[in-house]
């Protein structure tokens, strides 16, 4: 999860997104990437937030440094990984994996605020 997060707040640090980094598609299930990048390329990120880290702006540094991850619940072949960024402003997100060939990767992710 920490690689996912790292090369979302590098690339995002770079001036690119983190959907163009080929380096991406060993973390996320590919049916995934693609209507993520078909979204993108459409209209952006839904709501100006980016879909993996569920803000608009963040503290890079302090993201990298402080990424947790929480007990893992299993689902069927469904594992749901709760993860908490930052040292502050906290932000929970819950991470859906799927095991494809061997690997589990990213089929959604979804925040923890009330629906609006």
């Amino acid at each position: 999860m920490g690689v996912l997060v790292g090369l979302a707040v590098r690339v995002d640090s770079d001036a690119r997104h983190p959907l163009r980094d080929a380096a991406i598609e060993n973390y996320v299930a590919s049916g995934t990437l693609a209507r993520l990048r078909k979204d993108y390329a459409r209209s952006g990120p839904p709501e100006g937030t980016d879909y993996f880290l569920k803000v608009q702006d963040y503290d890079a540094q302090d993201w990298r440094a402080h990424v947790v991850t929480h007990p893992v619940m299993k689902l069927g072949d469904v594992a749901v990984v709760p993860v908490t960024f930052g040292s502050t402003d906290k932000v929970h997100v819950l991470v859906f994996m799927r095991l494809f060939g061997g690997t589990w990767k990213i089929t959604k992710v979804s925040d923890t605020q009330d629906y609006r």
